[in-house]
């Protein structure tokens, strides 16, 4: 698709040259978990900035996600840090895949560096993204350990196609420098919590 132009007081902004992180997701809803792995992601990953990239909704996903403002809110109620941002940013561009999401935004923000946040669990049905490839072309991916996620998600046909390029824990905090492809897989204490759960409990009344 053609790369959407947007104004830039439209997007989610960093001083030039900052290193930021991408955490896509449809946070339906978001919850303690996320919060975890945005303070964890930003120590170990050296990363000036976070963005929280709340998805329209997800096309792996059959059903629909609540309401983008509901779920924006909500995420920014547990969110108190200046370093982090909630942004809709995917409904504003007119994107709903992320390779093309990562296009327009490196092609309007091109003085930033971004890593691109995905869980390990994302990381074993990697393969089924679109475009999947382009994306690891794209920007370097870390990779968050998830409870019982970490067999398939280092089996995965993504994981195996680019077992070339992982790089070791120990230099995840240059990940934003380096040239992609590149991927690190970071072991972070884990909480076992999930939206799924949180909706299935009924303590998402938006659900």
């Amino acid at each position: 698709m053609p790369v959407p132009v947007l104004p830039r007081y439209l997007l989610p902004t960093a001083p030039d040259g900052a290193s930021v992180g991408l955490f896509g997701g449809s946070f339906d809803p978001a919850h303690d978990g996320h919060v975890h792995v945005t303070h964890h992601a930003l120590r170990a990953l050296g990363l000036d900035r976070l963005w929280w990239l709340v998805t329209p909704g997800n096309p792996l996903k059959p059903n629909a996600p609540a309401s983008l403002s509901a779920r924006m809110d909500h995420a920014a109620q547990l969110v108190d840090d200046p370093r982090v941002t909630i942004t809709g940013v995917e409904a504003t561009l007119g994107t709903r895949k992320t390779c093309d999401t990562l296009a327009a935004l490196q092609a309007q923000l091109p003085r930033l560096r971004f890593v691109w946040i995905m869980g390990a669990d994302n990381l074993a049905s990697f393969h089924r993204w679109d475009n999947w490839r382009s994306i690891a072309a794209r920007v370097p991916i870390a990779v968050i350990a998830r409870p019982g996620a970490q067999q398939a998600a280092l089996g995965s046909v993504a994981a195996r196609a680019l077992r070339g390029h992982r790089v070791p824990k120990a230099q995840a905090a240059g990940l934003a420098h380096m040239a992609p492809p590149a991927w690190c897989f970071v072991t972070i204490p884990m909480r076992a919590i999930s939206s799924s759960e949180l909706r299935a409990k009924g303590r998402w009344p938006h659900s």
